[in-house]
């Protein structure tokens, strides 16, 4: 009986073990634009709104804080890849805007990991200890 027991303890721990974690399907992202509201830990600046958004597969666009990006990304499971991004060249109001800007596009262009956490979106880049998170903004009404 003791080794019946034993059996059955160590094939369901085996079992256990044998399943390992599974990988998760890629959050599905298509026709949805992102609030951001901290970068790697450092917050953002009041009134400057820098965005994220995937308006088709494969692509990415938003506000960086005051230029326009776009570029190309691909997502498999919680790994994300985002290409050299392209931008508008207006000079930002601020040299406060512009740095914000200029970190927030290096993280994205370093981002390695997504991952959909309750109402957050986090994004992990290569060389930062901590996300960036958004916030799903609330698509406009059509007219």
């Amino acid at each position: 009986m003791k080794q019946l027991f034993t059996f059955l303890v160590l094939s369901v721990f085996m079992t256990a073990c044998a399943s390992g974690p599974k990988a998760k399907a890629p959050p599905n992202l298509v026709n949805t634009e992102w609030l951001l509201e901290d970068l790697v830990g450092k917050g953002v600046l009041d009134r400057v709104q820098a965005t994220l958004a995937f308006p088709e597969p494969d692509k990415v666009a938003g506000k960086a804080s005051c230029n326009r990006f776009f570029g190309g990304v691909e997502i498999k499971g919680e790994s994300i890849k985002i290409g050299h991004l392209g931008s508008t060249m207006m000079a930002c109001e601020s040299p406060a805007v512009s740095n914000q800007e200029t970190n927030y596009l290096k993280a994205l262009e370093a981002a390695n990991r997504i991952v959909l956490e309750g109402p957050y979106l986090l994004i992990y880049s290569k060389g930062f200890d901590k996300p960036m998170r958004f916030t799903q903004m609330t698509p406009a009404a059509k007219p």
